[in-house]
Formats: C-alpha cells, sequence, structure tokens
C-alpha cells in the first residue's frame, strides 16, 4: 500500500510517493537535556532521522523569529550548535530533511519545533582542568562534578559526542570508565582523561537532587596548533591569557586574529619553546568573539575558540544579549543625593523669604479709623507759620461748608 507524503517549505509544497515500510520520522534533540538552558554554557542541537531508506539526507536548519546571522551559531550537517549562550538565542529551532532520488523528485520533512528558553539562574559548576575549550591529543585533563570533594554526593557526569547520526547512537551514563576516563584517588567528584578523539564532546553533571551542571564543549586537536581560551565565562576588568600552543614548537613569531582580523599587540610573551601568550588587560565585553592564531606565513591557523566575558557584578543581560549595568542606578542615587543637598538649603531661604514678606506685609497694612483715634500722638510746639497756615485753611473750609450746606 501507498502514501501520499505532502509536506511544505517557505510555502511551497512537495509531493512524492513512498511505501509504507519507507515513512520517515524527523526529530530535533537538544543537549544538554531538560528545560533550562543557562547562560555561558554551549548547547548542541542534533536532527535525528528515522527511516528505512537507504538513501542520503541533507538537512536545513530554522530558526524562528528569523535572527541575524551570529557567528557562535555553527552549523553542521544535522548539527546545529551553539557557544556560550546568551539571551538573544532564545527562539524556536527546526531542522528539515531533504532526499533526493537521482535528481529528479525530493521530499522535505520538517521536525516538531524544539523551543529554547535561558535561565538566569547560576547553574551548579562543572570544572575543566586546565580551562580550555581546545586541547592537543594525548594531553591529560580533568572533569569535576559540583560538590563536596570527600564525597560523590550524587552527580554523574555525562558526556555527547560529536560525530554523525546513527542509531545506537545513546548518552553516556555511567561514572568515569564507561566515559574513558579514570576517577581520581584524592578527589572523589573528578575524572581524568587522556585526549583522545573519542574523548571529544559536551560534558555536564547531573544529580537526582541537584538538577544539573553548565555544560562544557571540548574539542580535541590532531593538529599542529591550537589556541587556549578559558572555557568557563571571564569577568569584566580581569586580565586574561590567550595561549597559542604548538604541537612541536615554534621561533617565537605568532599571529593572533580576533573575528578574522588580526590584532596588532604588544602584550605577547613567550612561555616556553612551544607556547606563545597574549594578554588582554582588562577584558570588557568588546574583548568577546572568536580568535585564532597562526605561523607567520598563515599557512597554518589554528581552530577558532571562543572567549566569553561575564558582565562585571551587578550587571544583568537583557533579553538581545547587551548589558545593562547597576552602575547606572548608582548614578541615579548619586544625582538624587545632589538634588536633596541643594535643595535643603533652598527651602530653608524660601520658607525664610515667606517669613519676611509676611511681618513686612503686616507692619505695613493701614490701620482703622478707631485705631488711630486710640493712639495718643505727642504733643509738639508749633512754629508760627505752621498756626497761619492752619488759620488760613480753616477758614477757606468754613466758606466752602457754607455754600454746599447753606442752611447751617
Amino acid at each position: 500500500m501507498d502514501i501520499l507524503l505532502i509536506s511544505s517549505l517557505l510555502g511551497a509544497f512537495v509531493l512524492q510517493v513512498a511505501s509504507s515500510e519507507d515513512s520517515v520520522k524527523v526529530s530535533v534533540s537538544a543537549w544538554p537535556p531538560g528545560s533550562n538552558i543557562y547562560l555561558h554554557e554551549s548547547v548542541l542541537l542534533r536532527c535525528t532521522v528515522d527511516s528505512n531508506s537507504s538513501f542520503a539526507w541533507s538537512f536545513r536548519w530554522f530558526r524562528h523569529p528569523t535572527p541575524t546571522p551570529n557567528p557562535r551559531h555553527l552549523v553542521s550537517g544535522d548539527s546545529y550548535s551553539i557557544t556560550a549562550v546568551t539571551r538573544e538565542d532564545e527562539g524556536s529551532y527546526q531542522c528539515g530533511v531533504e532526499q533526493r532520488e537521482r535528481n529528479i523528485s525530493s521530499v522535505v520533512l520538517l521536525s516538531q519545533p524544539v523551543d529554547v528558553r535561558v535561565s538566569d539562574t547560576p547553574p551548579p559548576s562543572l570544572t575543566l582542568t586546565p580551562s580550555s575549550r581546545h586541547l592537543f591529543r594525548g594531553e591529560t585533563f580533568s572533569l569535576q562534578c559540583p560538590g563536596s570533594l570527600s564525597s560523590s554526593s550524587g552527580w554523574t557526569l555525562r558526556r555527547f559526542p560529536p560525530g554523525p547520526t546513527v542509531r545506537s547512537r545513546r548518552v553516556y551514563t555511567d561514572w568515569c570508565s564507561p566515559l574513558g576516563g579514570a576517577g581520581s584517588a584524592d578527589q572523589p567528584d573528578t575524572c581524568v582523561f587522556n585526549a583522545a578523539r573519542e574523548t571529544s564532546g559536551l560534558y555536564w553533571c547531573e544529580g537526582a537532587e541537584e538538577g544539573r551542571s553548565n555544560a562544557v564543549s571540548i574539542a580535541v586537536s590532531y593538529g599542529s596548533i591550537i589556541l587556549r581560551t578559558p572555557a568557563s565565562p571571564v569577568s569584566e576588568d580581569d586580565a586574561v591569557s590567550l595561549v597559542c600552543q604548538y604541537w612541536t614548537g615554534t621561533n617565537g613569531t605568532t599571529i593572533f586574529f580576533k573575528n578574522g582580523a588580526e590584532i596588532l599587540t604588544s602584550t605577547m610573551s613567550s612561555i616556553s619553546g612551544r607556547e606563545i601568550k597574549m594578554i588582554i588587560e582588562n577584558v570588557t565585553q568588546e574583548d568577546e568573539g572568536f580568535y585564532k592564531c597562526a605561523f607567520p606565513d598563515r599557512q597554518t591557523e589554528s581552530p577558532e575558540s571562543w572567549l566569553s566575558v561575564r558582565p562585571e557584578r551587578g550587571n544583568s543581560t537583557t533579553k538581545d544579549g547587551t548589558a545593562t549595568s547597576t552602575g547606572s542606578w548608582i548614578w541615579i542615587v548619586v544625582l538624587c543625593i545632589l538634588f536633596l543637598l541643594l535643595l535643603i538649603p533652598l527651602s530653608v531661604w524660601l520658607v525664610r523669604r515667606y517669613r519676611y514678606h509676611t511681618v513686612c506685609t503686616c507692619s505695613c497694612c493701614p490701620v482703622s479709623k478707631e485705631e488711630l483715634q486710640a493712639v495718643e500722638l505727642p504733643v509738639t510746639k508749633q512754629e508760627v507759620s505752621e498756626v497761619q497756615w492752619d488759620l488760613s485753611w480753616m477758614e477757606m473750609s468754613n466758606l466752602l461748608d457754607r455754600n454746599v450746606y447753606p442752611d447751617t
């Protein structure tokens, strides 16, 4: 019995007739699993095709809402990885698979979307020693789960390895040995590994009651040069060392790059014959980015390694990934205090001026006739001219009264 497969992609419909036994199921899984994705950790999305078909599949990835290109988002076939998650990485992710047959017909199937939500709650910390996203083959590194150093505290180290999708892929759930490591005698929460291709991958710790720790991505290199950047975010104003390490040695000349552009710096020093160190003093969020180092002829370059910078203590990160500092609030408080300091003397001056006007107004206002009569005027001796003037004035007043009132 045949069935008709109908799928849509970006508004276009694709039809193909397929047998029922060739039905395809596409799904997306997020690693580390769970509903909480933490700031600055690494995340891997994997697209899985469950089909009896032997044809090759091509993969496409979609994100809603449609974002601007971001160098921290790396797509490689069925894998979609996000380095140092920020708020701007929230959204719905979906993969589509396309099967081509003799370049004549094709079918495109979409998975169910997976929502990525970023939590502000800091997770328990997984400790990587040495703290570097890139390691050389044969190096020794250790991973320590959170908790007491005297007991395992219920934590289990997990790893999701890289590589192509296979049906038998599973998450390792045992302690150190099944993951290719060995338990540390001094630190029960620590697993020690010898770096190899099979030890690459995404690591995190899980606890029955504690939840999980942050996830750390480790890449083991078989090349001739790597750049060591801190695996965990560094804090603003710290001094950060970027170490360019060679497999066989170097003549002491190394070029550093940030986001593909050469860095002109004089803060370089040679640690040994195999390592060149560059120091970034007072690091800021503008220093975030992908770094790499190379031979002077640029024929051999290290893989790019991301440097993540955490906002200074008290800062927060907005949804678009930018930092907002509480320093602005401090300035607001300082300005308010200054305003109050200016307002207090101004208020005192206004009150005193108001009281002065009130007293002046009361003292200068006219009094009633009765009050004037009640006041006994001082007796003064009149001059002769004043007496004559008063008599003349009285005679004129009497004449006016007779004209106005003739009967008086």
